[in-house]
């Protein structure tokens, strides 16, 4: 889940660091075993379904945070992280099924009348909802098979919709709280920053001059 053609290697010099990319995953699906725990035990305070599920979304929103600043940590600060992208944008797909499963589930109990007259009278839901469906497409090709059979430069637009679909979180985030306490506010702006590093490197390149060809020899 990422909006860059696969390249096999980062810049000379970025510092790489050796983690598994399953320990990776164990760790990363940490808090979903520990708020369910706590959900069995009683202990997630006075509305624990609201509290389940505002947690799983803002542990998807963190991954999605973490797989969109792997290219300005490369870049900026030579931090290559470029192996664990893909571990970590499909934890963040895992943490918005997670969401989304509490939500239908757990509270609406699939209850698709219920379900369905929330999607038309609540935006957040409706924001959150397209959001996810946007993040589906991106987990399932999230595979070296994939990007064989669409092609790098296919799979690369693909993956842009990430950026998108980061838009829709935050805003799905800052509607869902109603007021406009802090931390969906440096979420927003985090997204925003990472975003606008991205446009402004994609300016730059667009209005850099292109190199003269070479001429030939007489």
């Amino acid at each position: 889940m990422d909006a860059r053609s696969p390249k096999p290697a980062a810049r000379a010099g970025a510092s790489a660091l050796r983690v598994p990319k399953l320990l990776l995953y164990v760790v990363g699906f940490v808090p979903a075993v520990w708020l369910f725990y706590q959900g069995i035990n009683d202990n997630l305070g006075a509305d624990p379904m609201r509290y389940l599920e505002q947690s799983l979304g803002l542990w998807a929103l963190r991954f999605l945070v973490a797989t969109l600043a792997i290219t300005p940590l490369r870049q900026i600060l030579g931090i290559n992280l470029l192996r664990y992208r893909r571990a970590l944008g499909l934890l963040c797909f895992y943490y918005a099924a997670l969401h989304w499963t509490t939500y239908l589930v757990l509270d609406q109990g699939l209850d698709f009348e219920a379900i369905w007259a929330d999607l038309v009278k609540r935006p957040y839901i409706t924001i959150g909802m397209a959001t996810f469906l946007i993040l589906v497409p991106l987990a399932v090709t999230s595979n070296n098979a994939s990007i064989r059979r669409l092609g790098g430069q296919a799979w690369a637009r693909l993956h842009r919709l990430v950026y998108v679909a980061a838009i829709g979180a935050v805003l799905h985030f800052l509607l869902v709280v109603k007021s406009w306490p802090p931390e969906p506010l440096v979420y927003t702006a985090i997204v925003l920053a990472l975003l606008g590093y991205r446009l402004g490197r994609s300016v730059l390149r667009k209005l850099a001059p292109k190199p003269e060809p070479r001429r030939r020899a007489a």
